[in-house]
């Protein structure tokens, strides 16, 4: 059997940078593996760029005529879920502490129906329809397990976000192909216990001791569970 490729899908405010740890893992083990940086977390995108947008972007990366798999961080786990139907021969999707929104559910009704206050709820700023954060309460609420110097460079890659993207309802039919959920018992973003619903939505589960960055701050082991 041909194996996947893996189109690893940031999370909000992030990028295609923040796999690069995890991309010399898969590197160095001969995994097939692509990334894209989506429309909503571009600095100066259109305040009504949106889910739709996302999902679109990622489709055309994705349907590459081989296996891929997908796999989504954090609101990536909202694009992947919409882009779901629409994309060929897809094997599977994985949710590393992800939102996983039911149809009709936007990214923002998921958030909510857990009521525990994150550190990144405090460090969320509005401006106008714009979303970003205070770059002294990141390294806390997504980086905790990182190293300084790791913390330091991801905060100051983040970018910003669009409120439409949290905002827009998940249109998209559900697909048969197998889900997994990786849960991050340290995380001070997506709550765990939010987290335990959303695995509860997939297939199956697995636990890691790790903040909300597993990419950055333990890329083998995250290897080693998306690889299993």
């Amino acid at each position: 059997m041909e194996k996947p490729t893996y189109v690893l899908v940031h999370g909000a405010w992030g990028g295609a940078w923040c796999w690069s740890d995890l991309a010399k893992v898969f590197d160095a083990r001969g995994v097939h593996y692509l990334t894209l940086d989506l429309p909503s977390s571009r600095g100066g995108a259109s305040p009504t760029t949106d889910l739709s947008d996302d999902a679109r972007a990622l489709a055309l990366v994705a349907n590459t005529g081989s296996p891929v798999t997908l796999v989504g961080h954090s609101y990536g786990g909202a694009v992947i879920t919409e882009a779901a139907p629409h994309i060929e021969h897809l094997t599977g999707l994985i949710y590393i502490a992800a939102l996983v929104p039911d149809a009709g559910e936007s990214a923002t009704d998921v958030s909510r129906l857990v009521r525990a206050r994150t550190q990144l709820d405090s460090a969320i700023k509005l401006d106008g329809e714009i979303l970003s954060l205070k770059s002294e309460l990141v390294p806390s609420a997504l980086y905790g397990q990182c190293s300084k110097e790791v913390k330091e460079w991801a905060t100051s890659k983040l970018s910003t976000q669009t409120l439409a993207s949290f905002r827009q309802a998940r249109t998209a039919v559900s697909t048969t192909a197998p889900r997994r959920y990786i849960r991050c018992s340290d995380d001070h973003a997506v709550d765990p216990s939010l987290q335990a619903l959303m695995a509860g939505r997939c297939d199956e589960s697995i636990e890691i001791y790790s903040d909300h960055s597993p990419f950055l701050s333990h890329p083998e082991e995250l290897a080693d569970v998306l690889l299993d």
